[in-house]
């Protein structure tokens, strides 16, 4: 009896994906629940089971095939390894060597140019080429038989020595290998592609700036960090910091948590916040659920399962959608000062960056401060700019102050 091997059902607004890779051949034995197959959506990668004991029979969708929910993958068969034999791999070609073109004959020499007769020539031309220790040989020799002028030596005396050849510069060599390489987009990459562009497209994005002071909140992870890992078993890093200020400053100003639903305007009361993470495969936001319900070390813990996750591939559909509002930390790779791309339907991202020590104003004195540049980019159609600076300045007046956190001011 044969078992189907089918795309199993992907989530929410998913409808296909593609074979990325399988990890038996025909002819090999598998198991129930033996992962077959790495199977890539626009979202996620997903393992496709073995539904069945038994032998892998048959590949109906090789790699880099796309398949829709519910497609064929492939057929297991009953019985021991072996039953079904795999195909043979086809015999390497033979390389084939182009023929060596035959060994060109060697030119004949040209010949060398004649030297004038000097003994020949007149002798105020012989005591000008003694004098100034000329090749007679290099002169263009106009008088009668190839005999030497006075003119011909005094012309070449005017013109002067010829300039030496520059040395010929060996051409530069290239180690050996292809000069290109193509490599097919991922689903996943294709899909970042694909809704950065719409967003450029769709939205009326706009980005404004600010800079922050964190003296404040490296003091307190200074003071606190080995008690709070001691007692949460976290690090406490930044981004429960700004975290914490993007909600209040989002419940300050609704509009920068909300989204154009056709034309209607949809105001959120909850606050689920995507936290951007790179992996190899490309960026992707997991979403921390009603995270203005949280603690610090609730949503640092949050962060580090999803930064696992990530780097393992493991995210789940459930986990990368929704999403009120992004944060994007640019700062990790070194960045200083970015426009971040809006990530839709949202109409609001903030971009983090690297903390460097410049001098600032601090009243009537220069001082040298930890300072971050903050971003903001939002959809103007949604939000205008006033509330947008007004965001980016509690934000601001937040983590410069984060006892405004605890007080909820």
């Amino acid at each position: 009896m044969a078992t189907e091997i089918k795309v199993p059902p992907l989530g929410e607004s998913v409808t296909e994906g593609t074979v990325a890779r399988w990890l038996k051949k025909v002819g090999d034995s598998v198991k129930i629940d033996e992962t077959l197959i790495e199977f890539e959506t626009d979202k996620v990668t997903v393992d496709v089971p073995s539904p069945a004991n038994g032998v892998l029979s048959e590949i109906s969708a090789p790699e880099g095939t796309n398949v829709a929910v519910g497609g064929l993958l492939g057929v297991i068969a009953e019985g021991a390894a072996g039953a079904a034999a795999a195909p043979a791999a086809a015999a390497p070609a033979a390389k084939v060597e182009a023929p060596k073109p035959a060994a060109a004959a060697p030119a004949p020499a040209a010949p060398a140019a004649a030297a004038s007769d000097l003994d020949r020539s007149g002798p105020a031309a012989r005591k000008l080429v003694a004098e100034n220790q000329l090749d007679p040989a290099s002169i263009a020799a106009t008088g009668k038989d190839g005999r030497l002028t006075k003119g011909d030596v005094l012309a070449a005396i005017e013109k002067g020595p010829a300039a030496p050849a520059a040395p010929a510069v060996p051409a530069p060599v290239r180690a050996a290998g292809p000069r290109e390489q193509r490599v097919r987009m991922t689903r996943l990459r294709q899909r970042i592609a694909q809704r950065l562009k719409e967003a450029q497209n769709t939205a009326a994005m706009l980005t404004t700036f600010n800079e922050v002071d964190m003296t404040a909140i490296l003091a307190i992870r200074e003071q606190y960090k080995d008690a709070f890992e001691k007692k949460h078993g976290v690090k406490l890093g930044f981004m429960s910091f700004f975290v914490k200020a993007c909600i209040a400053a989002l419940k300050e100003l609704p509009a920068v948590n909300a989204e154009i639903s056709g034309d209607e305007l949809v105001y959120k009361n909850y606050y689920d916040i995507g936290v951007a993470v790179g992996t190899e495969s490309g960026l992707v936001v997991p979403v921390v659920r009603d995270a203005d319900l949280m603690s610090f070390s609730d949503i640092e813990k949050q962060i580090g399962v999803y930064g696992k996750k990530a780097r393992d591939g493991k995210l789940s559909m459930e986990e990368l959608t929704g999403g009120t509002f992004t944060i994007s930390n640019g700062g990790v790779y070194g960045s200083l000062m970015s426009t971040p791309i809006l990530n839709p339907p949202q109409s609001g991202i903030l971009g983090m960056h690297k903390t460097q020590k410049r001098p600032v104003a601090i009243g009537d004195k220069i001082e040298i401060r930890p300072m971050m540049y903050l971003a903001l980019s939002y959809d103007h159609r949604v939000i205008d700019g006033r509330e947008a600076v007004t965001f980016l300045v509690r934000v601001k007046e937040s983590l410069e102050d984060p006892q405004r956190l605890l007080l909820d001011m």
